[in-house]
């Protein structure tokens, strides 16, 4: 079958599409058709040895899969093969097949095609443990949303004016701000023209946000922990700047606020049933027409290289998808 390789850390070019042995399913996996395989900014990450886990090389890069059920193992029951499903992997989603575990293969919704499906796990499944689970999100509360115009922000554009909040996106130019105001944002902050912090405090009348959801880190970061109200929840999702911030801990007590890390893939590894849970939640609530996943873009499987690089140029809005077979 052919996969994407990565045989040394490095940069996209590096990348190379070759013929691969096919997987075979051990107990309570399932061997997956990919059909389409999201595109994430850890992804860009882990090929140049920078995520907070080194595959052995080489490896195949790729986590959200959709695709049709070629082979199960032992214990498997809830799929069978021929299904439709979506799911997610630690990496190896940039292929013709890919072997995915059981508790972490979903049945996809027939109205559902393979390009959306691949692009929903990590960026709802990430946003929604975020807001649901680790912030507590109220109704009626205030959400400041940084990087909003982005795969996993969108989705807590989205999420998050769903679950009752104002939303404020905030992101680096006002093409992409529109697109966040089209998915419910309530306010908008270019950070690139406005001062972060200032305009916060104008925004929420001097009372400051209540929760923070930041994929981004960097520059932005001590601004929004000083722009958040009393018992505030920052959610610590990424670091798509590249830089990993320092925050004065002196603001968490000022502020009485909690940093709170968010990591969905070891949620829904340690905790299947609660991530279950909330799969089928979201899944409700697409089926409802409630969710609609942006899809910037779609490449071919030798073109992965391409799709990793308009990611890291910062060029994507929504979602990038590479359709592999």
């Amino acid at each position: 079958m052919k996969a994407i390789v990565c045989k040394q850390f490095g940069p996209p070019s590096n990348l190379v599409l070759e013929e691969i042995e096919s997987p075979k399913p051990k107990e309570k996996e399932v061997v997956v058709q990919v059909k389409a395989c999201g595109v994430n900014f850890p992804d860009t990450l882990i090929i140049q040895g920078l995520y907070q886990f080194k595959p052995e090389l080489p490896f195949t890069p790729g986590s959200d899969i959709a695709g049709i059920v070629k082979e199960t193992g032992s214990g498997v029951t809830h799929v069978k093969p021929g299904d439709e499903v979506f799911g997610f992997v630690m990496h190896g989603g940039y292929a013709e097949a890919v072997v995915v575990p059981g508790n972490a293969c979903f049945i996809k919704p027939p109205m559902m095609d393979f390009p959306i499906a691949a692009s929903f796990m990590m960026a709802y499944g990430t946003s929604y443990h975020a807001l649901k689970d680790r912030a507590k999100l109220q109704e009626g509360e205030t959400l400041l949303v940084l990087g909003a115009s982005g795969g996993v922000g969108l989705a807590a554009v989205e999420l998050g004016k769903l679950m009752g909040a104002k939303v404020i996106a905030a992101a680096s130019t006002n093409e992409k701000l529109q697109l966040c105001q089209e998915y419910g944002a309530d306010e908008v902050i270019n950070y690139t023209t406005e001062d972060l912090k200032s305009k916060i405090k104008e925004l929420t009348e001097g009372k400051g946000v209540d929760v923070v959801y930041d994929p981004v880190g960097g520059a932005y970061s001590e601004a929004a922990i000083r722009g958040m109200a009393w018992e505030g929840r920052y959610l610590v999702v990424g670091f798509a700047a590249g830089d990993i911030p320092k925050i004065p801990l002196n603001l968490a007590l000022l502020k009485g606020c909690a940093i709170v890390g968010v990591f969905w893939g070891s949620f829904a590894m340690k905790t299947p049933k609660k991530n279950m849970q909330n799969t089928m939640e979201l899944m409700q609530w697409y089926g409802s027409g409630k969710l609609k996943p942006h899809i910037y873009r779609i490449y071919p499987l030798s073109e992965s290289a391409k799709a990793l690089e308009a990611m890291m140029n910062r060029e994507v809005r929504g979602k990038v998808v590479i359709e592999c077979s």
